[in-house]
């Protein structure tokens, strides 16, 4: 008799779910979990040899796979060669330990096939163990985070839909680097894929079912969620040679169901979708001082994507940079969060979203450095209702929106939950509490839009807000639209607090003329309010120095070990680049002769990293406007994901559409549509480098 895969016998299962009652469904997936669950087995210290991957069978190597299924028990050592058995020693920990002792030449394991889900408690992987790992050099100066050297990928031209599913408490994944691992049309699935996914095991077919606590299932006291699992100082979706694969995985880690979870000291980035995702349950996870960068470029754009239960989720110490949308976003979660101590910059690479997009209750963001956003800050959401979020003693710049936007019921456009809804209005009616965010908590009023400094050092500083509000003050250092009465919230000055008539007042030491400021209040009934209109620093006749303009910023995530500086360009300076590649009817796909232009273009930003670029997508007219503004954002980001792998950081490079808005020519010659079929490269250097453009057809695409 043919053995049968319990993974295999899930997805039979889900496929017959419509033949048979929901309950038959679920008391066959908790039966089936229960005798696949290994809690008893011997512990072993365990050393992976070799590289290959395939049918478990006794040779002169040991695989991950033995490995893994040594530790579920699914098999045993008397099945395993001599060879193979003096890498598998008894052990007196809890839990087994796999180590890897690969030859230098052959570190990254090539999977033909999906691993063994992970179902022995306390087990450790470690990456660490093999020779030449140094733990002592990051990647980054900002993070502690080692480069790996053993990698766990799909082989070539093979899809696999996970990289490892851990369904065990306590599980431990240190040192490893996973990528490639991606969903496949033909393999029919009810959960994503991810390089790391945690569940009980077999998690059930029907997604609208998975909103904790189910009413007709799929949880059960067998499906509880695995525990205490760490994840550490691994690289997911990225190889150990850092460059962005050319299969990409779908997400990092997918937190299906779990509990206290700690993701720490990892490198996340290159996903086509979230670097972190949780679903049905996340409750107590620690996101500690990871790198999560460059994720979300073909689908759910963020850097960490929450919904579900995620009551005392954490958040802290990371750095968010060049995700494709927010660096944090929460969908209609359960339960509150802290987010503090991160940096979340150069976000939002293709939209305008926030930096922070909030949903829900009794969320805290503090002490972040947020900067460089198209869009606001921190947006709250009205709806659902969310109230007595804290945002406080945050530092925001280089933001086009406001440094906290509170949404209102009344604004639940597609534009209205990724960016905000712009600056309310003052009010006192009663209805404002339930209609907007944070109770619609009024922002400060500054009695004056010119404070004057009749003491060297020393400004008196008066305002009104709701009563019995904490006032916290800002100096605004940059304003990316000059006539906007705001600017980005840059440097917390000190908090003050309301009298019961709502006035505040302080005399501060540490302002000088021809400063700006601003502030926000918060109520702990209601939260945190928006930004007060900004106020000026003057001297007593009212006059104050024109201000400086700011230094524009090179977009950079992390800084590496070795900073290489970079020269003052000679005087004067000419590239000569082309400005555009053009692409066949309908398509999105480079073709080889735009990739040789391509080649060119990634050459002068290698050679120049003060060069920044926007990426333009257009199209002919013959679509209707929203296909033709998607099928410019395909072309752009296509362009952007190319340039990528030729090693230029995503941070460098800001994705736009315009559809057909903006064509070459009026004519509908067949010639004409090719052309208007185009991605343009504005390029930019902030040393002010003059570049001169070439207008090329060499690639021009014209239909048959």
């Amino acid at each position: 008799m043919r053995k049968v895969n319990s993974s295999k016998v899930m997805v039979i299962l889900i496929g017959c779910a419509s033949l048979v009652s929901t309950a038959l469904v679920n008391q066959a997936i908790a039966q089936t979990t229960s005798l696949t669950t290994s809690t008893n087995a011997p512990s072993y210290q365990i050393i992976v040899n070799s590289d290959r991957d395939g049918e478990i069978q006794p040779d002169r190597e040991l695989t991950l796979r033995e490995a893994i299924a040594i530790t579920n028990g699914t098999i045993t050592l008397d099945r395993l060669s001599d060879a193979e058995r003096v890498q598998v020693k008894p052990s007196n920990s809890k839990g087994s330990q796999i180590g890897f002792a690969l030859p230098s030449d052959r570190t990254i394991i090539r999977l033909n096939k999906s691993l063994p889900d992970l179902r022995s408690p306390n087990l450790t992987i470690d990456g660490t163990t093999q020779a030449g790992y140094d733990a002592q050099r990051s990647f980054a100066q900002e993070l502690a985070i080692p480069q790996p050297i053993v990698a766990i990928a799909p082989a070539d031209g093979v899809e696999i839909f996970r990289g490892l599913t851990i369904t065990a408490d306590r599980v431990t994944i240190r040192g490893l680097s996973l990528y490639g691992f991606n969903a496949s049309e033909n393999v029919p699935t009810s959960t994503p894929s991810a390089d790391v996914f945690i569940s009980h095991q077999a998690p059930p077919p029907d997604t609208s079912q998975q909103q904790y606590p189910a009413t007709a299932a799929p949880f059960y006291d067998s499906n509880r969620p695995p525990q205490n699992v760490t994840l550490e100082a691994n690289w997911l979706g990225i190889p150990p040679n850092g460059v962005m694969p050319k299969q990409t995985s779908s997400f990092g880690i997918y937190l299906f169901n779990s509990a206290d979870t700690i993701i720490r000291r990892n490198r996340i980035a290159y996903h086509a979708g979230s670097g972190i995702v949780t679903s049905v349950r996340a409750a107590g996870t620690q996101i500690i001082e990871n790198a999560i960068t460059s994720n979300g470029f073909d689908g759910m754009p963020h850097g960490i994507y929450l919904e579900g239960e995620i009551a005392n989720l954490r958040i802290k110490g990371n750095t968010l940079c060049a995700n494709d949308g927010s660096g944090v976003y929460l969908f209609k979660p359960n339960g509150a969060i802290q987010i503090e101590d991160n940096r979340i910059l150069f976000n939002d690479r293709s939209t305008n979203y926030a930096a922070i997009y909030l949903m829900g209750n009794d969320h805290q963001v503090t002490n972040n450095e947020i900067r460089n956003q198209r869009g606001a800050g921190v947006a709250i959401a009205a709806y659902p209702k969310s109230d007595r979020n804290l945002i406080r003693k945050n530092s925001f710049t280089a933001l086009r929106g406001l440094s906290i936007d509170l949404i209102s019921q009344n604004h639940a456009s597609d534009h209205d939950f990724i960016t905000g809804d712009g600056i309310n209005i003052q009010r006192d009616s009663h209805f404002r509490r339930v209609d907007t965010a944070n109770g619609a908590i009024n922002p400060p009023t500054f009695l004056t839009t010119a404070f004057p400094m009749f003491t060297p050092n020393k400004v008196n500083i008066d305002g009104t807000a709701d009563p019995n509000t904490e006032i916290d003050l800002y100096r605004v250092t940059d304003k990316i639209d000059p006539n906007l009465p705001y600017g980005s919230l840059n440097e917390y000055l000190t908090t003050i607090k309301t009298d019961a008539n709502g006035k505040f007042g302080a005399s501060l030491t540490n302002l000088q003329v021809g400063d700006t400021i601003s502030a926000i209040a918060t109520d702990p009934q209601y939260g945190t309010s928006e930004p007060a209109l900004n106020a000026r620093i003057v001297n007593a006749d009212l006059s104050f120095p024109a201000p400086s303009n700011p230094q524009p910023t090179l977009p950079s995530c992390t800084t590496p070990p070795n900073i290489v500086q970079t020269p003052p360009p000679p005087t004067p300076i000419v590239l000569s680049v082309p400005r555009q590649i053009h692409f066949g009817l309908d398509r999105d796909e480079i073709s080889p002769n735009s990739a040789k232009i391509l080649d060119r273009i990634a050459a002068v930003l290698q050679k120049y990293p003060t060069i920044i670029i926007t990426l333009t997508g257009h199209t002919d007219p013959r679509a209707s406007d929203q296909y033709n503004r998607e099928l410019g954002f395909r072309r752009s980001r296509a362009v952007r994901n190319y340039l990528m792998r030729q090693g230029i950081a995503s941070e460098r490079m800001t994705v736009r559409s315009l559809g057909e808005t903006q064509r070459l020519s009026q004519s509908n010659q067949i010639t004409d549509y090719a052309r208007d079929r185009r991605v343009e490269i504005e390029f930019t250097d902030i040393r002010d480098v003059e570049i001169r453009f070439e207008n090329q057809e060499s690639d021009l695409q014209i239909e048959k």
